[in-house]
Parts: C-alpha cells; sequence; structure tokens
C-alpha cells in the first residue's frame, strides 16, 4: 500500500512538472504561427484533451472486455473512470477548440463533420453514466457499461477519421485533409517537439487521474459496504 502511495506521489508530481514545462514550451519555445498569430497556440492544449478524450474511451472498452472475460468488478470500476475522464477532457477539447476557431473560421461553431462526430461522442458517453444510473444491481450494472462501453468505442476512429472520409473545413496535422480545410499549417521542428511534449503531458495526467478515480471508486463501495452492514 506504501509503495502505490509513493508510485502515485511521483505520477502527480511528474503530472504537474510536464504540465509546466509543456507551458512553458507552447508560450516561450514553440514559434508563432505566422498566419493565425498567438491563438494558434490553443492548439496544442486542444489537440492534446482531444487526445486524452479518445484514449480514455479506448481504455474503458478494453476495461469493459476484460470485465466481460472476468467478471471482476474492478475493471467495471476502471471503466467508469476512464469514461468520465474522457468526458471532462473531450468537453475541454471542443471548448478550447471553439477558441481556435473563432478567429480562424470566423465562428464559435459550424457542424462540421469532426465537430459534429466529437458532439455525437461526448453525448453517447454522457448517454453511459445516465444510463448506467438506472440500473442498481452491480454486476448487471457493470455486464451493460461493459457493452456500451465497446459499443461506444466506434465512435473513436469515427471521429478520428471523419476528416479524412468527409468534405471538412478541419485540418488534419497527421495525413492528408480535404482541400478546402480552413486553418491547416505546416508543423516546424520546434512546433512538432512541442506538440510531442503536450501529447505526453496528457497522458500522464489521464494516468494520474485514473489512478485517483479508481482509488476514489473503491472509497465509495467501502462506505457503501458498511451502510449496508449498518442498515442489517
Amino acid at each position: 500500500m506504501k509503495n502505490s502511495k509513493r508510485t502515485l506521489q511521483i505520477l502527480d508530481i511528474a503530472a504537474v512538472a510536464l504540465l509546466v514545462i509543456a507551458t512553458g514550451l507552447v508560450f516561450f519555445y514553440a514559434p508563432v504561427e505566422r498566419v493565425m498569430g498567438m491563438v494558434q497556440k490553443v492548439f496544442y492544449f486542444h489537440v492534446a484533451t482531444a487526445w486524452v478524450g479518445m484514449l480514455s474511451f479506448l481504455v474503458a472498452a478494453i476495461a469493459g472486455v476484460v470485465f466481460l472475460h472476468s467478471y471482476n468488478l474492478d475493471w467495471d470500476m476502471v471503466e467508469v473512470a476512464s469514461v468520465e475522464i474522457g468526458i471532462v477532457f473531450l468537453l475541454i477539447a471542443l471548448v478550447s477548440g471553439s477558441i481556435w476557431a473563432r478567429p480562424i473560421w470566423n465562428t464559435w461553431w459550424t457542424w462540421d463533420p469532426r465537430l459534429t462526430t466529437v458532439t455525437v461522442m461526448e453525448l453517447i458517453y454522457a448517454a453511459y453514466l445516465m444510463l448506467r444510473q438506472g440500473i442498481e444491481e452491480p454486476e448487471r450494472r457493470a455486464r451493460f457499461g461493459a457493452v456500451y462501453a465497446i459499443i461506444g468505442v466506434i465512435s473513436v476512429p469515427l471521429t478520428f477519421m471523419s476528416i479524412r472520409i468527409f468534405r471538412t473545413i478541419h485540418p488534419a496535422l497527421i495525413g492528408n485533409s480535404d482541400v478546402t480545410a480552413v486553418g491547416a499549417f505546416d508543423m516546424t521542428p520546434k512546433m512538432g517537439l512541442t506538440f510531442g511534449f503536450a501529447l505526453l503531458t496528457f497522458s500522464v495526467i489521464f494516468a494520474a487521474l485514473l489512478w485517483h478515480r479508481i482509488q476514489l471508486g473503491r472509497l465509495a463501495e467501502q462506505i457503501e459496504m458498511k451502510k449496508l452492514e449498518m442498515e442489517k
């Protein structure tokens, strides 16, 4: 237990340190984009938070598969924690994307294929949490959640590929996007390094938050069990 707490503390410190360094790289190391100016720096946080959102839903699906194989409720806890984190970070990505898009697209929002698929994905997992609340029996709730998470993860590759399949104004930095994409830019080596570091940073933040959320879930279970014992 002590080793586990120490490891989590180290992970927390690493996450904070990496975030500080990433912020410094974004504002003081990465060059200002010639056309978009300072607002382009939102890109590093926008993409990184979107990455965490999609990673979270992928982890939830994997946890769902493992639960259906083992029927160990610990994996259900991992699944729920991942979904909760994914919803928060995907919302941050939507908000930061709007901030970036306003001066580039001259609008806060447009029903572009990428924005539409991201919104649908956010709603899918918000519904996941609400529907779980309607099932009281733990194992039945866990089975439902596992199947839902596995099916819901289809929205992740669909969202990722949307700017490559459909006509869109959303730029793709990895691979080719539609020629009408607005706000696309070529990353310099410094931009690329900052971008990669931001993805690493937010991946570590995700791991730390997931660990904390699982611990919180275990504490909630212990409290619930004590309540049931007192009622008996």
